[in-house]
């Protein structure tokens, strides 16, 4: 058995709210847009990653997902998120911090989602 990607599908309830996070502050770029559409979906991408971005109002109530971004260059990623878009740095974890498990990790988010930027 032999997996390529794992990709996640983010549900808001405006989809515009999810371009200002990964388009705008992350740097991802649409590759598929069915924005304008009476169900508005669109495909991101960046560095071989992906993200499928959708507007439902049910389902966006229902899922509020986390996961992480891995680097190799956390401080670079830091310095151009809190410059750009500070109102996405997670309180909670607003600035690079050395974690127990040896990872450096800051965190930011939405009114959707959470992402966790890691290096190791």
């Amino acid at each position: 058995m032999n997996f390529e990607k794992l990709i996640p599908n983010v549900y808001y309830v405006n989809i515009i709210n999810g371009l200002k996070f990964f388009y705008d502050c992350l740097g991802f770029t649409i590759v598929h847009n069915e924005i304008k559409s009476s169900e508005p979906f669109c495909v991101l991408e960046k560095d071989g990653l992906q993200i499928y971005l959708f507007e439902n109002v049910k389902l966006a109530k229902e899922h509020n997902p986390e996961f992480r971004l891995v680097t190799k260059n956390i401080d670079e990623v830091y310095g151009k998120v809190s410059n750009s878009h500070p109102e996405f740095l997670h309180p909670n974890l607003q600035k690079i911090t050395l974690r127990p498990w040896g990872a450096k990790e800051f965190a930011l988010r939405d009114e959707q989602v959470c992402v966790i930027i890691q290096e190791w």
